[in-house]
Order: structure tokens, then sequence, then C-alpha cells
């Protein structure tokens, strides 16, 4: 499994660009959002966290490996999410994404389905099952932080504060934002469960502007 991939940028075209590896040339597939963060870097180093997946039909014998590339680690963990939904593949999803994450995941949370079926290759009825399978899983999402890359994730426990701090890490809060945020939420007195509980309320309290 090849997780990460550092390389010159050669190429950019469409959903394709290439990578530059010592003597080999990587062919990298990548969604609209993350075209318009590379694209002015042309001949400069960048470094992609990937997914692999084969595309192809066996029973026509071709089966072709790929890559698919993504700025941050919580944007290649969104895409799989997002790619878990019925109906959604991996090329239907790359041509979707053609906006921001946290907007997109906002859109989710909001069940915002006007906005949901305005992605390319979505329509209204895909719109629908996306906000049925994902409305309580994109929270840390939503409160992305419009950043280069992410913030490491930190070790935690496994209690819901501490999830939730990680995954305010994971989406690029600094740790006392982090913090700021859940001692808001955690003032109310409210009984919160889980971290996708805190996280919702978060996200009630300071939606992204």
């Amino acid at each position: 499994m090849i997780n990460k991939v550092t390389g010159t940028l050669r190429t950019v075209h469409g959903d394709e660009i290439s990578l530059e590896i010592s003597h080999f040339e990587y062919q990298v597939l990548v969604p609209e959002f993350v075209r318009r963060q590379v694209q002015q870097k042309l001949g400069e180093a960048i470094t992609l966290h990937t997914i692999e997946y084969i595309e192809g039909n066996p029973m026509q014998g071709r089966l072709v490996p790929r890559l698919v590339g993504f700025i941050t680690d919580a944007e290649r963990e969104f895409f799989e999410v997002f790619c878990s939904v019925d109906g959604v593949g991996v090329r239907k999803a790359l041509k979707a994404l053609v906006r921001p994450i946290r907007d997109i995941a906002a859109a989710i949370q909001n069940q915002d389905k006007v906005t949901l079926a305005t992605l390319p290759g979505v329509g209204e009825a895909t719109a629908e099952r996306i906000i049925a399978k994902l409305r309580r899983k994109v929270a840390k999402f939503a409160l992305m932080v419009d950043r280069a890359a992410a913030a490491a994730v930190a070790e935690a426990e496994p209690t819901a504060i501490q999830d939730a701090l990680s995954a305010l890490l994971s989406v690029g809060h600094s740790e006392s934002e982090a913090r700021g945020l859940l001692d808001k939420v955690l003032a109310l007195g409210k009984k919160l469960k889980s971290a996708a509980d805190i996280l919702e309320e978060i996200f009630r309290l300071s939606p992204p502007r």
C-alpha cells in the first residue's frame, strides 16, 4: 500500500498529474479541489497522501492499478468516506469533489440536498443517499481549517473528549484552538456520549464562515 508520495510535479492535465520520483514518473489522479492547489507548482517538489485502487473489469482481462492523491491525510479520509456511499465510486467522487472538503461536509451536516445535488455527477437521488449515510460521520471535516496541511493527530486515550480533540487536530486546528472549542461545548453541561456528538455540537455553535 502506497500511503504517501513525494516527487517533482511535471504535468497537470484534467484530473491527472504526473510526479517524477527518482528515475520514475508516476501518474496520480486528483479531484478538482486538489488540482487547483497544485497547478501553480509545476517543477516543484510536492507531497501527496494517496490511496490505491484497481480500475477495470476482471472479466475483460484488463486491470489497472491507480493512485489518487490529496494534500492532507484528512482530505484522503473524507474521500474514502464519500466513496462508501452506494453508487459513489472513485471516479464519480473524483468528478464530484470540485469544492473544498469543509464546504461539502458542511452541506452534508446541514442536510443541504440542493447544494450537494449541484456537484458534478451527483444529482438529487445521490445527494439524499449521501446525507442519509454520512450526516453523522462528517462533523470533523466541516470544521476543517483552510490550511495547506493538517496538523498531526495527537495520540489519544479512548474517550469521547480525547477522540474529539484528535479529530479537531487532524483537520488543521492548533491544540489551543481545539481545546477552546471543546471548552465552549463542555461548558454547556450537556450529556454528550460520543466524539461525534461533541463535534456536532461544536459545529452548531461555531459553523465555518
